[in-house]
């Protein structure tokens, strides 16, 4: 039996097969654990840490908002706080504008 021989009739026997449907869905199945483990994971898990972290904002943190304004909470009003960024300036932004805590070692 030749080797042409030999792949043809693997080939249909692999058709016949019913378990073949099967097996032809595992490496799609493979791509998408792949896929979710690691895009998915990491971005649901950053965003449970910022939400955690926007929560438990309160008077008096040092933050660094997304436009890269760096000031001290004086003020919370539900979706909005207020940022004192120098003397007698205070601004009012979005919550969500908040992207972290300024680390101590860092003075505006």
């Amino acid at each position: 039996m030749n080797v042409v021989a030999m792949w043809a009739s693997l080939f249909f026997f692999a058709q016949a097969s019913p378990a073949s449907g099967a097996i032809a869905f595992l490496p799609l199945v493979v791509i998408m654990v792949i896929f979710y483990v690691l895009l998915i994971l990491p971005a649901q898990r950053r965003q449970k840490k910022t939400l955690a972290m926007l929560n438990a904002l309160k008077t008096g943190d040092k933050v660094v908002t997304s436009g890269g304004i760096y000031g001290t909470i004086v003020g919370l009003e539900g979706e909005a706080i207020q940022l004192r960024i120098a003397d007698q300036v205070k601004v009012k932004v979005a919550r969500s504008a908040v992207s972290g805590l300024q680390s101590e070692g860092t003075e505006a």
